[in-house]
């Protein structure tokens, strides 16, 4: 089974789109790599706690969905070159650097995991639609 080395993966994090929301956290992905589908989807880890599938959503035309609707019937979509927003409820970021780690399972390839580190956006920053 092929592998996609995490340093590849974290290049989906658009640097600098760490941000506190009203109702939790919010970062973007941009898949630059080329269009793929997720048939599942691991929980999130901030600084090395798992949080909850269900407090995880992405968003698909304006609509959020929750990283625990996730399957082969309904996968998670990166297409190329566009921004996905992921939202996480019920947390909350303290200016220092955050790690936050993801992982999917792919078609042919496997669970495939990265994570990245970052600082959150401070000041008045719109919520993520």
């Amino acid at each position: 089974m092929l592998s996609v080395p995490s340093f590849l993966l974290r290049k989906l994090y658009v640097k600098g789109s760490l941000q506190n929301t009203p109702k939790g956290i919010s970062f973007r992905l941009r898949n630059s790599l080329g269009s793929g589908y997720a048939e599942q989807m691991s929980p999130l880890t901030l600084d090395g706690r798992e949080i909850p599938l269900e407090d995880t959503s992405f968003f698909v035309d304006s609509e959020p969905r929750s990283f625990d609707t996730v399957s082969k019937d309904s996968p998670f979509c990166l297409l190329l070159n566009q921004d996905t927003v992921i939202t996480v409820e019920h947390v909350s970021l303290s200016p220092e650097p955050h790690k936050v780690g993801m992982g999917f399972k792919v078609p042919g390839l496997g669970m495939l995991r990265f994570d990245f580190i970052d600082q959150p956006l401070t000041g008045d920053q719109p919520e993520a639609d």
